[in-house]
C-alpha cells in the first residue's frame, strides 16, 4: 500500500514561482479537478487517466501547484511512500 505524504498531510513543500520568485501553493491533487465525483474514485482506478502513463507503476502522485501573485501554474510528480517500510 503506497501513499501521497501531501496528500495524507505529513509532508509540505513549498516551491519558488519561476516568474515572480514567490512560493505557488499546493491545491491538491491534479485528478480530483477532473469532475465533481473524482475526488472520490479509487486512487489506483483514476491514475489510469492522470496524464502520466507510468503514475500508478512508479507509486507518483501528481500535484496541481498555482501561485496567486503571477497565476503560474504547474504539475509536479510526488513520489508516494510504501506503508510497509
Amino acid at each position: 500500500m503506497y501513499f501521497c505524504p501531501l496528500c495524507n498531510g505529513f509532508e509540505s513543500v513549498t516551491i519558488e514561482c519561476p516568474n515572480c520568485k514567490s512560493n505557488i501553493d499546493d491545491q491538491g491533487k491534479i485528478t480530483d479537478y477532473f469532475d465533481d465525483y473524482s475526488a472520490y474514485m479509487d486512487i489506483d482506478m483514476i491514475k489510469l487517466y492522470d496524464g502520466d502513463r507510468k503514475s500508478l507503476e512508479n507509486h507518483h502522485c501528481l500535484h496541481y501547484f498555482y501561485c496567486v501573485n503571477c497565476n503560474h501554474e504547474e504539475i509536479k510528480a510526488v513520489k508516494e511512500f510504501n506503508s510497509f517500510q
